[in-house]
This record gives structure tokens, C-alpha cells and sequence, in this order.
């Protein structure tokens, strides 16, 4: 069919009315509010070859894919928009696909690749929506979802349960309480047993959103006019949207090619001169001009009743992508003066927060300086364990003394070497957990370093790569720098040293009194667990005190340093690349945003 200017004689009064109403719910559609909110539409049902194509071409201008059996085998929204400075040009998407044409002849092969891409070659059906906007200066604004024809009995090649299958599709669309229901039915058929209207009264029962369309009414039977004039006068069954009449061209005019004007006109001739049915147009319930006027009016209503939800719900999306907007900044400037600025505020940024976690004014995930204490509380705790065996081992050599460590000394004296060996040994063995400490506590330092690296530098993959290295590698000098002064701490400690007055102090507390010169070998255990008392004491502040100093100050005080060296480079540009991801990403949040507020501005002038 060649594309003609059909519906032009209804379109102007549909453009000025619901235009601003089928841009406002298509725009929420854009944006997906309609996953969480159906938003008002025309679902048109029908049964096989009840005419449901002859009206969607008569109102869209376009032919449609025909035929028999199941033709339309997807949801299909039919999107039509009027514009004066266009001649004819039209979108089809689905599936992730988009194709653009501006020949009316291709709307039909568009939409059998669509149904075939998604239903598959044949005669089966899908539930994934076909999208086809059509912008002409010869097109009426309307907005309709075309669902697949009700059938009860497969044909060859169709699944048994195809008429399930169709029906729970249609269901799907029409028991949203937003949508009306288009039903289209025959003239020349029981309405009573019509499938279409069933399935309308199951979710409509009242007949508030539902509006027949009755078809081809040159094929009733004469005698019959009296009851089709019965049923549109809402006598039958009623519905509170009533009952329009048209009559479309049918497949003879088809094949002598006449146009859809033509037949518009006809059809009002049609009803001007016919017996029965003139008074028809008069009350306006009869002609396809009259169905877009009712659909017109219906639409707006609609969408009106349900502004206020689309209203919060709009206004809800919009804040949430303000804050990611805001989570993403703003950007680096384009002027060079001003982006140096930007890098030194946020390199500044970067080493406040830093400085702030290494004295623990800040929580980045978790409590840094708690998780430390716990570990610290481990290492303490690894030192305690390890008295009971010092003990032990210290009784050992006491009481073997004379069969197993006495050497060329007389009965009854002692060496003392016999017994510092003893203690060296023992403290040696605590510098395993020691250095297991240290690695603890460097990998909890790192992670929350890279962690504020990660959040600081998210937008910029130079400065973040920059900074995770630097932490790295300082991190890394760092523990080198902590291994040597605990080596040299229990180095320190082989000498077996501390002054006498604590010493004493000390002696005292375990009970061992100073100064007896009787049973000395039985004061032993006592001395040497007065002096392991003192070394816990050493190691238990000491190992923390290296750890936190050149693993968490030490290094955020030169990974700060490293960071503002990069504030000596010229190559600030590269420096503050985007990744390539955010900016799209910003981008299509900016435009997510601003469809938001245009959908909000045109909600608040409506």
C-alpha cells in the first residue's frame, strides 16, 4: 500500500489535544518508569479476522502485515507522531535492534523480520514488544500496542496449547489497570460469544476501560441492523466507553488499490446513506473519524486520572540519579589553569583523607585502628602463651642441670651461660609471630589505602594506577624497613640485658627475694621468669609501636608526598583522563536526568 494522507482528515483535532499526553508516557517509557509503574495505553484485542488490522491501518495511515491465521505474532506498539516538517520516516526496534526507513511500503517487511527475528520462522508467538514510531506530517498522534489475534483451535505448525499461550499474553497487557482495552468485534458475529469481549469482562467486569469497535457492518445479515443498532446503543452489554462502528476497506478495495482517504470517505457516505445506521453519526458512534476522536478523549482522561503517581514516581527516579550524578562529580575543567587547580584540590583531598586514616579520624570500611588493636591483642596473647613453655623448658634445665648441662664447674655452682642460651632461645622462637604480625597489619593498611585510592581516583585511571603503585611500593620498603628493626630488636634481645633496679623490681613481684646465698640454682626459675616478664613487657609495645609508626604513618605521610611530585608534571591532561566508562556513563545519566525533568516540566503543565 502507498502511503497517503488518510488519517489527515481527523489528525489536527488529536494533535493539539493528545500530542503533549502520548509524548509525556512515551518519554516514561523511554526511561523506563514503566517497569515499575504501567503506564497508560490502548492494548487493541481481537479475535482472528475481526478486522483488527483494516482499523489500526485506517488510523495509522500504514499497512500492517495481513492475512490468515495468527499474523500478528508479537506485541507490536504502534507509535505515531505528527509532524509538518516531516514527509514520512519511521523506527522499528526490538531485541536490542534498530533500523531506520522512510518507505510506508517497507512498514510490512519490517515487521515480519521483527516477528521472525524474536517468534521464529512460522506461526508461533512471543511476548517481547516490537516498537514501530512512525513520524509524518500525515500521521495522527496516537500510541496503541497491537496484540496477536485470539484463536481456539492450532493450525499446522502451532503449539496445542496456542490458544493458552495467546490468551495469558493478552492478559498480561490488559489486566493493568491503566490500559484500555480496544476490542474489536464483527458486526456480523454473536457479540456475546466473542472471545475479545470475554476476556475484557474478566478484568474489566464493570466496563470502565473497555471499548468496542464493531467491523465490517456492510456484511450483516438484513433483517439484523436492528440488533447491531441494539448493541452500540450500549442495550447488550454494556460498557461505560460505549461502542463505536466503522467500516474499513475491505480485502476487494485492498486489491483495486484504493487509498485510505478514499476509503475514509466512503465509509462516511457509507453511514450518511444507510437505513438504519445514518442516525449513527449524528450521536458519534459511528466512522474511523469518530474512533479517534473517542480514543483521543479516553487516552487523555487516563492518563490524567494517573498523572499524580507518575508525578511521585518521576520525581522519586529523579533523585535517585541526581545522587549517582553527584557520586560521579562533575568532571575535570577544559581551561588548563583551572584544571591544574582541579587536579591540586583533588590529589589535596586524596592526602587529607589519608593523613585522617593514619590517626584514626576517619573509618574507611572498617575501624582500621580496632582491627589493629585486635591483632596487637594477638601478639600479646602469642607472648603469654609462650610463658608456660618457657617455664617448663627453664624447671628442665634446673632440675637436669647436674646429668645434662653441667660442664667442668664443681658440684653444687651453676653456669650461667647454660641458662642464657636457654632464654635466647626461647625469645628467638617469638620472632615468627612477629613478622606474622607485621604482615597482618601491612595487609590491613593496604587494603584501606587502596580503598580510598580506589574511591578517591574512581573517574581517573592514571592517578589510581599511579596511587595503588605508590602504595605498593612504599608499603613494601616500609615492612623491609620494620623486618630489619624487629631482627635487630630480638638481636638487641640476645644479650639477655636490663637494669638491675628493674630487674629487681621485678624479682620481687615473682617472690624471688634478692641477695640469699642459699639453694641459688632453686631461685633460677624465678629469676629467668622475672626476666622473660620484662622482655613480654619489651616486645608487646615495641613490635606495635615499628609496625604502626612505619607501616600507617610513615606511609601515608610519604604516599602523600609521592602523590604531590605529580603537581610538578606538565602533563595534566593525562593525568586527569577519564576512564572512558564514567563519562558515558555520566553522560547517560545526564540525559536519563534531563528527560526526568522534562517529562516532570511537561506533568506540571498539563
Amino acid at each position: 500500500m502507498s502511503h497517503d494522507d488518510g488519517p489527515s482528515m481527523f489528525q489536527d483535532q488529536l494533535a493539539e489535544k493528545v500530542r503533549p499526553f502520548i509524548d509525556l508516557v512515551d518519554d516514561m517509557r523511554s526511561i523506563g518508569i514503566d517497569k515499575e509503574l504501567p503506564l497508560p495505553t490502548i492494548a487493541v484485542v481481537g479475535d482472528q479476522s475481526s478486522g483488527k488490522s483494516s482499523v489500526l491501518e485506517t488510523l495509522s495511515g500504514v499497512a500492517l502485515p495481513r492475512g490468515t491465521g495468527i499474523v500478528t505474532r508479537c506485541p507490536l506498539l504502534l507509535k505515531l507522531c505528527k509532524d509538518r516538517t516531516v514527509k514520512w520516516e519511521a523506527v522499528i526496534s526490538y531485541g536490542g535492534k534498530v533500523f531506520e526507513f522512510d518507505e510506508p511500503s517497507e512498514v510490512v517487511r519490517h515487521v515480519e523480520q521483527a516477528q521472525n527475528t524474536l517468534a521464529g520462522k512460522g506461526v508461533g508467538i512471543c511476548e517481547d514488544l516490537i516498537t514501530l514510531k512512525i513520524t509524518s506530517s500525515t500521521v495522527c498522534d496516537l500510541s496503541l500496542i497491537d496484540l496477536p489475534g485470539i484463536t481456539r483451535v492450532a493450525v499446522k505448525g502451532q503449539p496445542e496449547d496456542i490458544g493458552v499461550q495467546i490468551n495469558n499474553l493478552i492478559s498480561k497487557f490488559i489486566k493493568n489497570k491503566r490500559t484500555i482495552i480496544l476490542a474489536v468485534v464483527p458486526c456480523n458475529v454473536d457479540i456475546a460469544t466473542t472471545e475479545a469481549l470475554k476476556m475484557a469482562q474478566q478484568v474489566d467486569p464493570e466496563g470502565t476501560r473497555t471499548l468496542a469497535i464493531l467491523t465490517k457492518p456492510d456484511l450483516i445479515d438484513p433483517g439484523a441492523e436492528k440488533n447491531v443498532l441494539e448493541i452500540v446503543h450500549n442495550r447488550v452489554i454494556f460498557l461505560s466507553m460505549g461502542y463505536v462502528i466503522v467500516k474499513c476497506r475491505g480485502q476487494k478495495q485492498i486489491d483495486e488499490n484504493m487509498s485510505i482517504a478514499r476509503a475514509i470517505e466512503e465509509e462516511l457516505e457509507f453511514f450518511r446513506k444507510h437505513e438504519h445506521f445514518r442516525s449513527l453519526v449524528r450521536e458519534e458512534k459511528a466512522t474511523t473519524k469518530c474512533l479517534a476522536k473517542k480514543l483521543s478523549n479516553a487516552l487523555v482522561k487516563q492518563i490524567k486520572t494517573y498523572l499524580p503517581q507518575m508525578s511521585e514516581k518521576i520525581k522519586e527516579q529523579l533523585g535517585e540519579v541526581k545522587h549517582s550524578l553527584s557520586k560521579l562529580e562533575g568532571g575535570p575543567p577544559l581551561e588548563p589553569e583551572e584544571k591544574r587547580k582541579y587536579l591540586i584540590q583533588v590529589i589535596t583531598d586524596f592526602n587529607e583523607q589519608i593523613t585522617q586514616l593514619s590517626k584514626g579520624d576517619i573509618i574507611v570500611e572498617e575501624n582500621l585502628f580496632e582491627l589493629m588493636r585486635k591483632e596487637f591483642t594477638q601478639w600479646m596473647k602469642c607472648l603469654k602463651h609462650a610463658k608456660s613453655h618457657y617455664h617448663e623448658v627453664v624447671q628442665q634445665v634446673v632440675d637436669e642441670y647436674d646429668q645434662e648441662h653441667r660442664g667442668s664447674e664443681l658440684p653444687g655452682f651453676s653456669n650461667y651461660r647454660v641458662f642464657q642460651h636457654v632464654v635466647q632461645k626461647l625469645v628467638a622462637e617469638l620472632k615468627r609471630p612477629a613478622m606474622t604480625t607485621l604482615q597482618t597489619i601491612r595487609d590491613m593498611v593496604q587494603k584501606q589505602f587502596d580503598h580510598l585510592s580506589r574511591e578517591s581516583f574512581k573517574n581517573y585511571p592514571y592517578l589510581h594506577l599511579v596511587s595503588k603503585k605508590n602504595i605498593e611500593t612504599i608499603q613494601e620498603k616500609q615492612s623491609n624497613i620494620v623486618k630489619e628493626r624487629i631482627v635487630e630488636q630480638f638481636e638487641m634481645e640476645m644479650q639477655v640485658y636490663t637494669q638491675d633496679e628493674i630487674f629487681n623490681k621485678q624479682s620481687q613481684k615473682e617472690g624471688t627475694a634478692e641477695g640469699s646465698d642459699h639453694d641459688t640454682r632453686s631461685k633460677y626459675p624465678g629469676l629467668l621468669k622475672a626476666y622473660y616478664e620484662i622482655v613480654v613487657q619489651r616486645l608487646a609495645d615495641q613490635v606495635p609501636m615499628l609496625i604502626r609508626y612505619f607501616i600507617l604513618k610513615q606511609s601515608a605521610k610519604i604516599v602523600c608526598s609521592e602523590m604531590l611530585d605529580l603537581l610538578h608534571r606538565d602533563d595534566t591532561d593525562n593525568i586527569l583522563q577519564e576512564d572512558s566508562e564514567i563519562g558515558q556513563y555520566r553522560a547517560k545519566l545526564q540525559a536519563q536526568a534531563d528527560r526526568l525533568l522534562l517529562a516532570n516540566d511537561k506533568i506540571s503543565s498539563l
